[in-house]
């Protein structure tokens, strides 16, 4: 057992699950105020945390922007640079993109525990910019591969800091609803990449400008987080308590401010500065979440979801669906699902969401499998398969979207967050990219039914791994969720 100063803040001692505060005089209903339980003086307004949220979700807007970029520019694009129907070289269009956002995401949670949120995003839009100008004067395929790679960097550091910075600097009775604004961005983003890319099988050369129109919204992120508020978790843990105490004015109202500190300080210990180490995160007491994490986004990409986003105009011009219309109505469900977990995410709760979504998932590759079986013939085929990836796009958007990047920056504790979350989110981007390189070729090897049934078969898989695992964190404050998983030490 062991004691130390972490600013003037907190000083405790701790035995098997005891803190003792001594800085802070507070009691039991005073701390449950942050959890949005609180009678006396009710919740923090929202208002002042949200446009700190939209800020963020700008980074989320870029990340489904460049997910979708090409998915109606790769045509015209292959045409221009000389790799036209060659599949593979169209799949490394897409997976370099997503080998960047692999290696990205390795270092997002150092840069993000290194130099705090705020300046982690704006990390991350400086590659984004390079990269969209290297891609939009590319003249032969490895230029565009290498403006790809820098893209994926910066996509693979956003996502994690995003996840981050919504769930540190959220009210808990209101948590939720924030996390899904970054699914609501990306969907956005996805929406126009392919609003802007409908002019570029018409129009020589539009592609590129696809690539620019994404320079703006980074420059906009780089230049408005200067403008922000940091994250008073990190600034807790780097022993920056009066700056800490500042941000809470800002987030949630002075009132707020004496209790949302004794939140942090049942929590954080005098080790938060310490380095954590990889050991800690594979073989130690936090092992059990790291491998739910990653389970868990390795399951959400395993049912096929970026292979819909990534070839859909491929796919529905294979069944004879006219792209641009299709592709709308994709955007559209997505909308549609990202609307619906905004409204329910802290109503209806994590886990909940999630078993729905995965199911909903399930029953939409088994309709899409059936309309690639022999049983189906005639038009019946393009309705099976076009409502079939329309309902897959809805289910996703309910739950296995939003859901676990936001319940997992709830699930780990403050001193491991970033590290962890890098870790999940580079295991996010393999699978990923995998995916992405590989799709097209097992289309054509293995064919729409059995792939079809291999992804329903990944979705279910993900039904039960929710159920034994998951833990529903809805209201609940982040140290309250890290007290009730953490192992006795």
């Amino acid at each position: 057992m062991r004691g130390r100063h972490v600013d003037s803040y907190s000083m405790y001692k701790r035995g098997t699950r005891d803190h003792v505060i001594n800085t802070y005089d507070y009691d039991k209903e005073q701390v449950r105020l942050l959890s949005g339980v609180g009678k006396d003086i009710g919740n923090p307004s929202w208002k002042r945390s949200f446009p700190y949220i939209l800020l963020a979700a700008l980074s989320s807007f870029l990340f489904g922007y460049h997910l979708g970029v090409v998915n109606e520019t790769l045509e015209s694009m292959s045409h221009d640079l000389g790799f036209h129907g060659d599949t593979m070289a169209e799949g490394l269009v897409v997976s370099t993109c997503l080998g960047g956002a692999f290696v990205g995401s390795l270092f997002s949670g150092s840069i993000a525990d290194g130099v705090g949120r705020r300046r982690a995003f704006q990390l991350c839009a400086l590659p984004l910019i390079i990269g969209s100008s290297m891609s939009a004067t590319a003249k032969n395929l490895w230029g565009m591969l290498l403006g790809r790679l820098f893209v994926g960097t910066g996509m693979g550091i956003g996502p994690p800091v995003a996840t981050l910075y919504v769930a540190e600097v959220s009210p808990a009775y209101v948590r939720g609803t924030y996390g899904s604004c970054s699914q609501l961005a990306t969907c956005l983003g996805l929406m126009g990449a392919l609003f802007i890319g409908f002019p570029a099988k018409q129009i020589e050369g539009w592609w590129r400008m696809c690539f620019w129109a994404s320079v703006a919204p980074a420059a906009l992120l780089t230049l408005f987080m200067e403008f922000s508020v940091e994250s008073p978790h990190w600034l807790f843990k780097r022993g920056r308590g009066a700056d800490a105490e500042a941000e809470f004015e800002k987030l949630l109202g002075g009132p707020y401010v004496k209790g949302a500190m004794a939140e942090l300080s049942k929590s954080q210990r005098g080790d938060e500065a310490d380095t954590v180490k990889l050991s800690e995160l594979f073989y130690g007491r936090h092992r059990k979440v790291v491998f739910m994490g990653s389970s868990l986004f390795a399951l959400q990409q395993l049912s096929g979801i970026n292979a819909v986003f990534y070839f859909s105009s491929t796919i529905f011009k294979s069944a004879g669906v006219p792209s641009e219309s299709a592709n709308i109505c994709v955007g559209i469900a997505n909308l549609l699902g990202s609307l619906f977990a905004l409204v329910s995410m802290d109503k209806l709760g994590r886990k909940a969401l999630l078993i729905a979504s995965f199911s909903g998932m399930a029953v939409a590759m088994t309709i899409q499998a059936t309309s690639a079986s022999s049983l189906v013939s005639g038009s019946s085929v393009i309705y099976l398969s076009v409502g079939g990836m329309l309902l897959f796009v809805l289910t996703f958007a309910m739950g296995a979207g939003p859901v676990p990047g936001l319940l997992l920056s709830e699930m780990f504790p403050s001193r491991v967050r970033a590290k962890a979350m890098s870790i999940c989110m580079a295991v996010h981007w393999m699978i990923n990219s995998l995916v992405g390189l590989l799709f097209l070729r097992l289309l054509e090897l293995l064919g729409p039914l059995v792939l079809n049934t291999i992804f329903a078969t990944f979705c279910l898989l993900a039904v039960i791994f929710v159920k034994k695992n998951v833990l529903e964190t809805k209201g609940k404050s982040l140290q309250d969720i890290e007290i009730a998983l953490l192992p006795p030490v």
